[in-house]
């Protein structure tokens, strides 16, 4: 049978060795998982793929990414899953071994905090780090306002202004983090994508050449633009944050534009 346009041009995507995935817009929007997901990941296995989900939310600890795909009916492995909270934690680990930190995030982040050698204090840390929390309010920011204007350094674990919902877009850490920003003068360094620290991460732990490695995700500013800043090809997929009239707004292009992850593998 001849082959469609379409899937001629994702032979090349078909060949790669190595997935790097984000999560949110691409794999669920909240606890709510995306159509042809189960198929996409069972491609990956079957094929023997080797992937990782990169998500620039630090909310959650890979244990409980891996417990939340298992309840929505897909096995994978604990190792599989890499976060902002991680790569925020490693960061801090390598500049100010056994540092202090006022943290305002979830469990997820404070963990990888403490398993990194942190030690959390509210007085006089060195650092003020800052991750997606639901429990966001006014004192939580004034106390984070006086710390880092008195010398704290200010982390913010991603670069995200907004993040897909299950009832639509909702703040995200850049957009939480920018009172204490604009108080303080101060600009937040943010860890996740699209900073080539968290890609570096990711390859790394796959093992593959950025040749043979491909990033899929919803945002150009942070999924493509990683992959493109790393050398490493890119898939945009339409199922999250980015509308094919946003790509209008930036002035470079993903490798492959697809509706949603169940578009990868190839067709029966």
């Amino acid at each position: 049978m001849q082959k469609t346009c379409m899937e001629q041009q994702l032979e090349g995507l078909h060949a790669k060795k190595g997935f790097i995935c984000d999560m949110d817009g691409v794999i669920y929007h909240g606890d709510r998982l995306l159509p042809g997901v189960p198929e996409f990941v069972g491609w990956l296995q079957r094929e023997k793929k080797r992937f990782i989900f990169l998500t620039n939310s630090s909310e959650r600890a890979p244990r409980e990414l891996q417990q939340k795909l298992e309840r929505m009916g897909l096995d994978v492995d604990e190792s599989h899953f890499y976060t902002s909270a991680l790569a925020t934690a490693s960061f801090l680990k390598h500049q100010a071994p056994g540092c202090s930190v006022y943290v305002i995030g979830e469990p997820g982040l404070v963990g990888a905090l403490y398993d990194a050698g942190m030690t959390m204090n509210d007085i006089n840390p060195d650092y003020v780090v800052f991750g997606e929390t639901r429990a966001y309010g006014y004192e939580k920011v004034e106390r984070a306002i006086r710390l880092v204007l008195g010398g704290a350094k200010l982390i913010g674990t991603n670069p995200d202004l907004t993040a897909p919902g299950e009832n639509g877009i909702v703040p995200a850490c850049s957009a939480l983090i920018a009172p204490i920003e604009l108080a303080t003068g101060r600009k937040a360094y943010y860890i996740g994508k699209p900073n080539p620290l968290m890609m570096r991460h990711a390859v790394r732990r796959l093992g593959t050449d950025a040749d043979d490695t491909v990033i899929v995700g919803d945002r150009m500013d942070t999924d493509v633009l990683s992959g493109i800043e790393a050398g490493i090809d890119t898939t945009l997929v339409l199922s999250g944050v980015t509308s094919c009239k946003s790509l209008e707004q930036f002035s470079y292009r993903p490798h492959y534009i697809l509706r949603g992850v169940g578009d990868i593998p190839p067709k029966a």
